[in-house]
């Protein structure tokens, strides 16, 4: 199987040519080359397909094997890789996802190659049953109270075509990441688990974000998790709609237009490519 391995923001992933070649298990193939010591090294699988929708499209699969719908460092990457390697000639595309239809602009730099990509996220989705979370479907989950192992966290819900659970925290370096990150995943209010975006505000217009990402663990970027952070920053009045994310691997850019979309600016880079037999994993 041929591959390339790209990362947005550190969140890097192997990405597969899906015009070009044929992956018969994905979730069992994402299971082998995420393993940093056996495999190629990853936080999952992407792949990169033809689409009677769209331009391209994706399919994410995590380290877990696990299926999600959207990846916003992943779809930037798959941006890249469309300009860069001839699958579109234009600097504005449409990708179709498990979470619908996006629109990016690519932005290139002196080379020619794409460097950095901004995406129209659409808008986010506040209800319970969007999120989804358990309990009463069309109301929204705003600084409310979860306790965990005798700890009560104030969170605040959302989805980006796959659910977020914010919690902001004063000193998000030295914050429990490891522990809390799996048990809030795994709560039973979340049916289809949940990414976890733990927050530090910075300033009006800056937080710095750690991310536990579901079926992944600690991953360095999450740029769903940016974006619903940004949300939920707006609404509990701690930042402005316009934002810079300071991630672990880099910076994103997020801003909750009034208009409704969140629109997220950041880096795709492409770090080698190379060809795998499968079957020695």
């Amino acid at each position: 199987m041929k591959f390339t391995k790209m990362h947005g923001a550190g969140n890097d992933y192997v990405y597969v040519n899906c015009f070009q070649e044929q992956v018969a298990d994905p979730p069992e193939v994402a299971i082998k080359v995420s393993n940093r010591n056996f495999g190629i090294g990853s936080d999952g699988l992407i792949l990169i397909m033809p689409s009677d929708k769209a331009d391209v499209r994706m399919r994410m699969f995590n380290s877990d094997g696990s299926e999600s719908e959207m990846c916003g460092n992943g779809i930037r990457c798959v941006a890249k890789y469309a300009f860069d390697h001839g699958i579109v000639t234009k600097k504005e595309i449409t990708a179709e996802t498990g979470a619908g239809i996006l629109t990016l602009q690519l932005f290139t730099g002196a080379d020619n190659r794409v460097d950095r990509v901004r995406v129209n996220m659409g808008a986010p989705r506040l209800t319970r049953a969007e999120i989804p979370m358990l309990g009463e479907g069309g109301e929204q989950v705003v600084g409310q109270p979860l306790n965990i192992l005798h700890t009560t966290f104030s969170i605040t819900c959302a989805s980006m075509g796959n659910p977020h659970c914010v919690i902001f925290v004063d000193d998000v370096e030295h914050f429990q990441v490891e522990k809390y990150g799996p048990l809030i995943e795994n709560h039973e209010m979340f049916p289809r688990r949940t990414n976890v975006e733990f927050v530090q505000v910075l300033s009006r217009t800056e937080v710095r974000q750690r991310t536990w990402e579901r079926g992944a663990g600690e991953t360095l970027a999450c740029g769903t998790g940016a974006s619903a952070v940004c949300v939920a920053a707006f609404l509990n009045g701690l930042t402005e709609r316009r934002i810079l994310n300071h991630l672990s691997g880099g910076d994103l850019e997020l801003e909750w237009s009034e208009a409704g979309p969140v629109f997220m600016t950041g880096p795709a880079t492409e770090v080698f490519s190379g060809e795998i037999d499968l079957t020695h994993l």
